[in-house]
């Protein structure tokens, strides 16, 4: 097991079978850093082109097509002052209507905030002349678009997501949560990019505070895994992932996945899965406003053997 810093050079806005920029080992640790979602860096300066650009992807040695990626993200910090989010509310959460009294996308602004990673805390500087003042709002940093590369050596958009993860925009993605992704490709290939100091739920508004960062994630690589979508641990929940659209097949899938999870990994029979999914399932929803859908289905740890 080893730390391993790295500095990406290019950035992808595919998750795809692409050159990997660093082979690491199972059980290893990398330090790195991604763009905003536009893709300026550290020091506002624009390096690369397109949406969502990510840094990577990884080649883990010893991950083969029926493993699962098991990703612990370790730290998650903004490396700038000043982040930036649309001043919109998604046009697809809305009666359709109330659409008409939007502005065209063309007079959409950006609100500029100011982050402060001691206090915690995003301040809102512009517009200026708002009826919000100065408004000042608790940050959670998380990681809105991380994966592996997709099956069949496609090259998917990262404004997407899917069964490889993606763009999930999921708030619930911050520092001490481990995701398992099913593993497509020979190394897996993991992706990590497009960190928001907070978004709302269902990334509402198009994005989060975006804005560039450091990043420390852990991997391990579980042979002959069992998972078709995302798994999660958080510090109270186990959840699983279901990335389609419309929102009910995100539901099914992420419904389905969990069930799957009891059984295969908890090793419950078929009638106390459903008993205890019927009664005490939860649901927390991640990006729709993107291509599909996220939903998260979870559970609670205190209820399982």
């Amino acid at each position: 097991m080893a730390t391993q810093q790295f500095t990406p050079e290019r950035y992808y806005v595919t998750l795809g079978n692409h050159e990997p920029v660093l082979r690491i080992a199972d059980g290893d640790t990398v330090v790195t850093s991604t763009l905003d979602a536009q893709g300026y860096d550290a020091a506002e300066t624009r390096r690369s082109e397109g949406s969502n650009p990510m840094t990577g992807p990884f080649y883990v040695e010893g991950a083969e097509p029926g493993d699962a990626l098991v990703v612990t993200l370790d730290r998650i910090e903004p490396n700038r002052e000043y982040g930036w989010a649309r001043t919109i509310v998604a046009p697809n959460v809305l009666d359709p209507e109330y659409v008409y009294a939007l502005p065209p996308e063309d007079d959409w602004q950006f609100a500029r905030w100011r982050v402060d990673t001691r206090a915690e805390t995003a301040t809102l500087v512009e517009p200026a002349d708002t009826m919000l003042g100065q408004l000042t709002i608790p940050i959670r940093p998380m990681v809105g678009c991380f994966g592996v590369a997709p099956p069949h050596s496609q090259a998917i958009s990262t404004a997407t997501s899917g069964e490889y993860g993606g763009n999930m925009d999921y708030r619930g993605f911050v520092a001490g949560v481990t995701v398992r992704f099913p593993v497509f490709e020979t190394g897996a290939l993991f992706h990590i990019g497009d960190v928001h100091a907070v978004q709302s739920d269902g990334e509402i508004g198009g994005t989060g505070i975006e804005i560039s960062s450091e990043v420390e994630f852990s991997v391990r690589v579980e042979k002959n895994a069992t998972l078709s979508w995302p798994w999660a641990d958080d510090p109270r929940y186990i959840l699983t992932v279901g990335n389609a659209r419309p929102l009910d097949q995100a539901v099914q899938h992420a419904t389905t996945e969990m069930l799957r999870r009891l059984r295969h990994q908890f090793r419950l029979d078929p009638a106390s899965a459903r008993i205890l999914m019927g009664q005490c399932a939860q649901y927390d929803v991640g990006n729709i406003y993107d291509p599909a859908y996220t939903m998260v289905c979870k559970l609670s740890k205190h209820l399982l053997p």
